[in-house]
């Protein structure tokens, strides 16, 4: 990863209701939920790997959480079908 911003999508699989409810809430002061477990952002590697340690602190053995960093090129070839917002731009901004 670069220190530049890119597109980075973050999915977890994590079987405690508890532990699962205190992702999503870490998650939300950071990204778009664009699906129950999936969240979307523009960000640097910095904020990928703080993110990525403050939700390691709350995962069991057997727990998943995934980081998918997107490329310029990667972001502009991506799409959605179906309904929902389509994908992050680099100049949207989002009020927390």
């Amino acid at each position: 990863m670069s220190q530049t911003n890119m597109l980075t999508v973050f999915c977890y699989d994590i079987s405690n209701d508890k532990k699962r409810r205190r992702v999503a809430t870490i998650m939300e002061d950071y990204a778009v939920r664009v699906q129950m477990s999936v969240f979307e952002a523009i960000l640097d590697e910095t904020s990928v790997r703080n993110i990525a340690s403050e939700v390691g602190a709350e995962l069991d053995p057997g727990d998943s959480f995934r980081i998918y960093c997107i490329s310029d090129i990667g972001r502009r070839r991506s799409f959605t079908v179906g309904s929902g917002a389509g994908i992050l731009e680099e100049d949207e901004f989002i009020i927390l």
